[in-house]
Parts: C-alpha cells; structure tokens; sequence
C-alpha cells in the first residue's frame, strides 16, 4: 500500500513511523509545509500514562523522548503569596522541537520518506497523490485539507473568550507550576513548566477584559514580554521570557462530525483541538495516531474504509472524553476569578478538580497529605462559620451539618425527587410510595425529596402521579413525613409542580412525553406550542384567570404540605412544565406582561412563588428548581439565570435547586460525569446562593469533590438511589464517618459495614496506588568520589 501523510507534527509522524515499522513493504511518505527545524511553540506534556503507552509501541523513540524530557511529580499552585503543592502526578515536558527531530530520525530509519518546505494545495490532493491509497489530513489546527473538504468533514469551530499567548523563559523548575496573578483588571494565570534543561514555557492565559485593561491590543511581541516580564517578575526570579510568534489568540474549538472523505482521513488538531490547560494536545495527537495505525494495519487491505470505520469506533469516544475534560477546564479558567475569594487550600481543590476527571479519591491516591490540608480548612471555616466542630472527627465534607431557616440537615447527601408514576388515577398514593420513601429514609441521606406532586388533577404529568388537591392526599403523605421524622435523621422536601404542556402523558415506562391514547385532559403553557408538533396537544395560552385559579391551586397545595409536616417546600421551574415555560425565551412567545424580557418571564413564577411562601412556615425553608441551561441555542443565557436565582431570592427563596435542559425536545445536550454542576456552581458563586447539584454524579467522592470546591451546598442524587437506598450509609462506612444516625435494630449492621467497608477501601487504595503508570523519570545516579589509591 501507499500511504501519504500530509503534516510533519507529532500525530502525523508518529502514524507514520508505527505504520511503517509494521508493514516495511509499504510506501509510506510524509510531506511538512515548514521547514525540518522550525517550530511554533515550546514545550509539549506528557503524562506517565501516556508515555507507557509510547514504550509499548515504538521503545527507541521512546528511549529517545525519555533521554530529553524534564520529569516531574509535583503540581505547584502559586496563589495570593501561598504555594500550595499536589504530589503524584507524573508528568514530563520536551521540547515541540526536540519531539519533532526525535519522530523525524526515526522515522527516516524505518525508510519513510520526508518532504520539507512544501505546501500541499487541497484541491491538488485527489490528482498529486492519484497513487495514494489512503492520504493522511494531519495539516493542524487551521487545517487547509479540512477546509477544502468541510462539507465533508463537517466540521464546527468556536473560538473561546480567553486571551493566552506562548513564551518560553530560561527559569528551571521542578514541577508544574500555575502563578496566579491579581491585578487591577482581572486574574491572569500562568501555565508553566520546564521541557529542557535551562528553558521552560510559560502559557499567560486571561478574560478579555482583563486583557482591554492591561492594553495587550496595542503592543506587539516585544511589548507584551516587557509588560508580562514586569507583572511577573517575582515569578521569574530574574529570568527573561522568551518569543516564538507570541501571539495573543483565543482557543479554537475544533470538533468533526466526520472523520473520513473517500481515501481522505484527518488526524490531530485537524480533528479535534483539546484545551492547553490539560496538556492534551499533542498527546491527544500521538494516542490518535496509535489508533489509526493499528486500524490501517488490521483492515486497509481488505478496505480502506473498514480502517477508517475501525479508527472512528475506537478512538471517537475517549477523543471526545478527552475534549470534554478540556472544555470543562477551559470553562473554569474562563471564569477563575470567581474562585479568587477562596482560603488556598480550597482554590488548590478547585484548580485540581476543576476539569472533574480528578476527584476527591483520586488526589487520596495521589496525594493524602494534601487532601488531609485542604480536609483541615475545610473543618476550621466551618467552625468559623457555623460552630459545628468536626476538627477531630473529620468525617469528610458530606457528612457535615447544612442548615436553611430551622431546617437542620446531618449531611450534605440528596435523594432527588424520582417520578414513580405509581400513584392511582385520582392521584393517591400506593403501598409502593410508603415503601419507597420510609425505606430510603432508613438509608442515611440527608434531604430526601418527594417526586414532583402536583395540586390539582389537570397539572399532573401521567395519571399515574401523586396528586396534594385532597384530605386523602395530605393524609397519605403525612403518613410517609410522620415515618421519616420517627425513624430517620432525615428531613423531606414537598416538591409542587405543574407539567404544562408536557401533561397528560404516558407513564414514564411507557412513552414518556407522548399524549395518551385517550383520556387526556386540557393543558396549559405560556404560549401555544405543542411539546411534539403534530403529535402533542396543543396547550392553551394561561389567560389571567386561568394564572389565578393555577395560583391558587398552589396555595392550597402549600397549606396542605405544611399540615402534613413537610420540612422543605420545592417550586418546580424547570423541564419545560408550567413555570418553566415562562421562563425560557424558546417557549415564552407572549406579547404582554409575562413576556418578552427576563423581568416579564418572571413575573407569574414569582407571583405564584410570593403566593406560597405567604401561606408557608416562616421558619420552614423554600426552594426552586430550576433549569439553568436549555441546551438549545437561544435558550436562557447565563446572565438570565442570575437574574432568576436573585430574584426568587429576593421573593424568599432559600436554595437553587439546578438542573438544566428538558425544555425542547431538540435539545443538544452535553453529558459526562456531573454535567450540570458548572450551573450549581456559577449560581453558588456570582449571585452567591446556596445551591443543590444534581446530574450524574454517581460516588462519594465527586459529593466531597463537589462540596469542597464550593460548586455546590448540597448535593442530590438520583439513580443511584434507586438502586442503592443505602447509598450514604455506605459512603460513611468508606470514610468510616462514626457522626451519623443509624435506626437502632440497624446498629450491628453498622458495625459490620465499617469493618468490612475499611478493609475494602484499604485494599482499593492499595491496588490503586499500585495500578498508577510506572514513573518514567531516569534514576537519578549518585555521584561517588573515586576511591584513593
């Protein structure tokens, strides 16, 4: 077979050289618009994983890459006059041109041949390499192939806020360092690591406002060197900053529906661009061009495009993981001044959680010193703030007190509220709700919340959810508050809702969201707009009258919820039900007073918010959930939600319960583990309420995670409730937390899970720590004087 690689970059070089390595029979060529030497940039990371994965694959370029790179264990965070340091990490830095020159050699040894200073024209490509079999798109991150050929590729770019530009300096460093800088226009962030003996990158990263202010727009490269060169002279310790086209640029998020064209397959930047801040650029790069090569090798006789199916199917997915990570780090940077309030060990928490793939376990593998400091803080502000006194028995963040109003909570741990769709056609409740909230009660959360329950029969979702409309209702749920209260640490939340124009639909098992096949009852929304169009009802606009008698219903709702003895009373504002229809510009069409601005949008929300906290306990606490993201364009900015949270704040509201989506049902999602907890977190930090997180957070560690890098107050789980009632108990055994309540005919129970629960943990870490990458560094060789004659 031939094979041409257009792009001499790591990912386009190192598919090259193992492809070849492989098959010696093929033709394999490599053409590079630049010259051998040059090279934009200089320094590229990689982890321990990473360069296992290099020695498995191609030892001599490995052993070649290790005889250069700079190797350290440590990341250091300079904050506010602290440095905070985080061990067993394992991470090496090289020179972009060192790696170049390294692939270059070797690959020049297995017979590859290599074309410098010659630029390839797209639409040449199909005629120039009519011989080709398959033609390698690894051009970079401005790719002129996968331009040509967009249409194919199908590619999307946005450029992201922040300004950075690369330099070098000539300070040595023995770890990764990050320098935070408080200026008088914003934070400005340092990246910064050694990648040769005596020469270190320094990526300066900033919002653009910080950026205006500072005047970076007016200087050039040697005017922006002397302005960060004064800013950052301590950090430099004397040392000059150094350029390579130093440009100020915004990062360009690169992502490609489609990954082949005919005999056409991109590769790298081209592909896929990963934020600098975790380092996975060229690695990224490298590991795609390990996939690539092994599909080619096992299918490009057979079929060319089998091998480009096969690249796709093995690589998309941690691709897509590894840009995910990237883009929830870039996010934080985007907004790191909200962090620059934090105590140092807790802003330490957050730069190293702050793209979610580390959690609270993980930095105890890592490092249990530093997770025990920022465990400390954690502790002693608590005691500043509240008096509650865990300084000697640490039971970790999720398992300490939270209070609202009266209500006092003993952990920090949610059940969320779980439609069960159980209940009888009148709306009351079955021997399976008494079931399932008095048994997960006994399970040790904290707050547990009722499924949404609505006021009267026409807000109802399906006919098989609770109703609170009647004396039977609110005796049924009294029945269930009075168990909770009698046998449970536990408090319980009403959450009260209207589905609008999501009602009268199937049973969730069914066809969720789809109108019954008869029986369906009249629904309501803020402007006329069926859920499906052509399938769904078609609601009615809520005209004045409708809004009062809604309201009312929602009053009496709350009188009931009270008498029953609920602890906490819920308004559900999200999911595109009644209230949330208000809210959201893509379901909010109205011409009068309730629409049009964000003030407008909120105006029946709050009356009917203002109408229950008038009617609820004073010292009961109030909460509103609310979704903080349609996932649509168009949809509620992060500006609007600010503005929703203050003001139910301001109507009485105690807490932000965040959730996101579920407006539209062409909604365009972004999932991954804890994926709506950046709103949590926003809301808990600029218009600084409390907040609850919710959405796929699964463990233990991502609650303490959560709770420490102050992304949340609370925080609610729900499917692995459903599966796991016991799931805070067993998370204290973990921790081997001894403050919580267990019923009594439970204590032996708790005795054995702490037991058992400590050896499992023990042995986890044990063969965690064990199963970490092997440390890549060089042995360090004493030095031994010569022995006398």
């Amino acid at each position: 077979m031939k094979i041409t690689v257009v792009g001499g970059g790591p990912g386009g070089l190192y598919s090259a050289l193992l492809t070849k390595k492989a098959r010696p029979d093929w033709t394999i060529e490599v053409f590079e618009q630049n010259r051998a030497d040059d090279t934009f940039g200089f320094g590229v990371v990689f982890s321990d994983d990473t360069l296992e994965e290099f020695l498995s694959r191609d030892p001599q370029s490995y052993e070649r890459i290790r005889d250069h790179f700079a190797y350290w264990d440590d990341v250091a965070i300079h904050y506010k006059g602290n440095e905070i340091r985080c061990a067993g990490n394992g991470f090496c830095g090289i020179s972009r041109q060192e790696l170049l020159t390294l692939l270059q050699q070797r690959c020049r040894e297995e017979g590859i041949a290599l074309t410098f200073s010659e630029r390839i024209d797209p639409a040449d490509l199909k005629t120039r390499f009519a011989s080709s079999d398959i033609i390698i798109a690894a051009d970079g991150i401005n790719s002129p192939i996968r331009e040509h050929f967009r249409d194919a590729f199908q590619p999307s770019m946005t450029l992201k806020s922040n300004r950075f530009c690369w330099m070098g300096s000539t300070r040595p460093m023995d770890e990764f360092n990050y320098f935070f800088r408080e200026t008088e226009h914003g934070v400005i962030c340092a990246h910064t690591y050694q990648y040769e003996a005596g020469r270190s990158t320094w990526v300066f990263e900033m919002d653009e406002a910080c950026w205006q202010g500072h005047g970076f727009e007016e200087f050039d490269e040697e005017g922006s060197k002397a302005k960060l060169e004064a800013i950052y002279a301590e950090e430099l310790q004397g040392h000059p900053l150094l350029l390579n086209r130093s440009n100020w640029r915004r990062f360009p998020r690169i992502f490609c529906e489609n990954w082949w064209h005919d005999n056409i397959v991109i590769l790298g930047d081209a592909k896929a661009s990963a934020h600098f801040s975790i380092g996975s650029g060229t690695k990224l790069a490298m590991e795609c061009a390990i996939g690539l090569s092994d599909a080619i090798l096992a299918h490009a006789e057979e079929s060319v495009e089998k091998a480009f199916k096969a690249y796709d199917e093995t690589r998309r997915t941690p691709c897509q993981i590894v840009q995910h990570n990237a883009d929830v780090s870039l996010a934080w940077f985007e907004h790191m001044n909200r962090a620059f309030d934090m105590e140092p060990m807790q802003f330490a928490m957050v730069v190293m959680c702050r793209a979610k793939s580390i959690t609270y376990d993980n930095l105890i593998v890592r490092d249990p010193t530093f997770v025990e400091k920022a465990d400390t803080e954690f502790y002693e502000r608590l005691y500043r703030e509240t008096g509650d006194d865990y300084r000697k028995s640490r039971p970790t963040p999720m398992f300490t007190k939270f209070r609202l109003r009266s209500m006092e909570l003993p952990n920090r741990v949610v059940m969320a509220p779980m439609a069960q769709y159980s209940a009888d056609v009148q709306g009351n409740l079955t021997d399976w709700h008494f079931v399932h909230y008095t048994s997960h009660a006994l399970g040790g959360m904290g707050l547990i919340f009722a499924e949404m329950t609505c006021p009267s029969p026409d807000a109802r979702i399906t006919p098989g959810c609770p109703g609170l409309w009647t004396d039977d209702h609110e005796a049924q749920w009294k029945r269930i508050a009075d168990f909770v209260h009698t046998h449970s640490a536990a408090k319980i939340v009403m959450q009260l809702g209207h589905a609008g124009r999501k009602g009268s639909t199937q049973l969730g098992w069914e066809k969720p969201d789809y109108p019954l096949a008869e029986g369906n009852w009249p629904l309501y929304s803020a402007s006329p707009i069926p859920w499906f169009d052509g399938i769904s009802q078609q609601p009615e606009a809520l005209d004045r009258a409708t809004m009062d008698r809604i309201k009312a219903d929602f009053v009496q709702g709350a009188e009931r919820a009270a008498r029953a003895g609920f602890d906490m009373l819920e308004l559900h504002c999200a999911h595109g039900y009644l209230f949330a229809s208000f809210l959201s510009p893509l379901t909010n069409q109205r011409t009068d007073d309730y629409g049009g601005s964000i003030e407008n949008r909120l105006r029946y929300p709050l009356e009917v918010f203002a109408a229950m906290r008038a009617v609820w306990p004073e010292d009961r606490p109030m909460s509103v959930r609310i979704s903080a993201s349609d996932w649509k364009e168009g949809g509620i900015s992060e500006a609007e939600t600010f503005a929703i949270a203050k003001a139910f704040h301001e109507a009485g509201c105690d807490l932000i319960d965040v959730s996101a989506g579920q407006t539209v049902p062409d909604q365009e999602p972004v999932y991954g583990r804890m994926f709506q907890v950046q709103f949590a977190e926003a809301i808990r930090n600029v218009p600084q309420m409390a907040t609850m997180a919710v959405g796929a957070i699964t463990e233990p560690g991502q609650i303490n995670t959560i709770l420490h890098t102050r992304r949340a107050d609370l925080v609610a789980l729900a499917r692995p409730h459903l599966w796991n009632p016991y799931f805070a108990h067993q998370a204290e055994a973990w921790y081997g937390a001894r403050n919580q309540f267990w019923p009594k005919p439970y204590l032996a129970g708790r005795n054995q899970a702490h037991r058992e629960m400590e050896k499992t943990r023990e042995k986890q870490i044990a063969l965690q720590v064990k199963a970490r990458p092997a440390r890549h560094a060089r042995p360090q060789v004493e030095e031994r004087p010569l022995a006398a004659e």
